[in-house]
């Protein structure tokens, strides 16, 4: 198991979290995704899996939901 954090944008309620995690969690391999958010700030999205993941694919993920990545 491997987790890792990413930084995410625009994040400002329960309901962005839910958003993201559920899109996280469709992933293959991603076990647990865990938010310290930050509303209107840069939140720390914590994503636990089997193994690394693609920055694309989580990227891509988190989009969907209708949120960005912040630059790395």
């Amino acid at each position: 198991m491997t987790t890792t954090t990413y930084s995410v944008t625009g994040m400002t309620c329960g309901h962005c979290t839910a958003a993201v995690t559920e899109e996280l969690t469709k992933l293959p391999g991603v076990r647990e995704v865990s938010i310290d958010l930050n509303a209107g700030g840069t939140s720390a999205v914590h994503v636990t899996s089997e193994s690394a993941l693609e920055e694309t694919a989580v990227r891509e993920a988190v989009d969907e939901a209708g949120y960005e990545l912040a630059a790395s």
